[in-house]
């Protein structure tokens, strides 16, 4: 049998319709940060200056320099302040796609670390959560760069604590807070919901005590001053200025 394969908009060929896809809309997902990246360029902007990007590769959409700075070392002082028990405790990824980023904490806290594993069924609901690590009989602390409507961070909080941690933390550097999260926050077993103030917190903290806020704003305007200068930006990926 010939003929040709039936052609896509996009120009690509196709064996089956995308409805036989298990995905169908994975591969034609919007990069929106390319869009952002070139409308920022086309106005005007020679330098951007960024926090903990949620994919650090988004700095290659970028034709200008991009700096990408990081809540890693506010994060670890805001734990070693105000944690008493932080030398006997876990740090713990919501999701084996932050696994990185507590393993980087937790080396530098010289502390252990554990994941957990969650399996979804739809894309909206998280089904079933495995922890991976242990965390019985010490402080455990949720690592993770953003929070929506914190329903992954929420069931996480609930599985550390039957699996007999004896306080739950949770550290974000993005708080979005959207939806049901304030009254979600408020019914978990949270000691403290702790985010950077990259996205003003004011309003959000009036409705939930939980919630504490790292001031992170003289990391980025010794950014600006660096860059102005001339300086080198590095010193500020693994310290706070003072």
């Amino acid at each position: 049998m010939g003929g040709n394969l039936p052609a896509k908009q996009d120009g690509s060929c196709s064996t089956a319709p995308d409805s036989a896809a298990p995905f169908p809309l994975q591969s034609r997902a919007p990069i929106s940060a390319k869009l952002v990246a070139n409308m920022l360029s086309v106005a005007g902007a020679d330098h951007i200056i960024t926090m903990d990007l949620h994919a650090s590769q988004i700095q290659g959409f970028f034709d200008i320099p991009v700096d990408n700075l990081y809540a890693e070392p506010a994060v670890l002082k805001w734990i070693k302040e105000n944690i008493a028990e932080w030398k006997n405790c876990t740090i713990v990824s919501p999701d084996a796609g932050g696994a990185k980023r507590v393993t980087s904490i937790a080396d530098r806290l010289n502390v252990d670390f554990a994941l957990i594993h969650k399996e979804r069924k739809k894309a909206s609901e998280v089904d079933r959560m495995v922890l991976v690590g242990d965390v019985k009989d010490r402080a455990a602390i949720l690592v993770d760069d953003m929070a929506d409507t914190c329903g992954t961070i929420c069931h996480a909080a609930d599985k550390l604590l039957s699996a007999g941690a004896t306080r739950v933390y949770a550290i974000l550097t993005h708080g979005i807070f959207s939806g049901p999260a304030i009254s979600r926050i408020n019914g978990a077993g949270f000691e403290a919901v702790v985010v950077t103030n990259t996205i003003p917190q004011e309003e959000k903290m009036k409705h939930c005590p939980k919630i504490q806020v790292i001031d992170i704003s003289m990391i980025l305007a010794e950014a600006i001053r660096r860059t102005h200068n001339g300086e080198s930006v590095s010193y500020l990926f693994s310290h706070v200025p003072l």
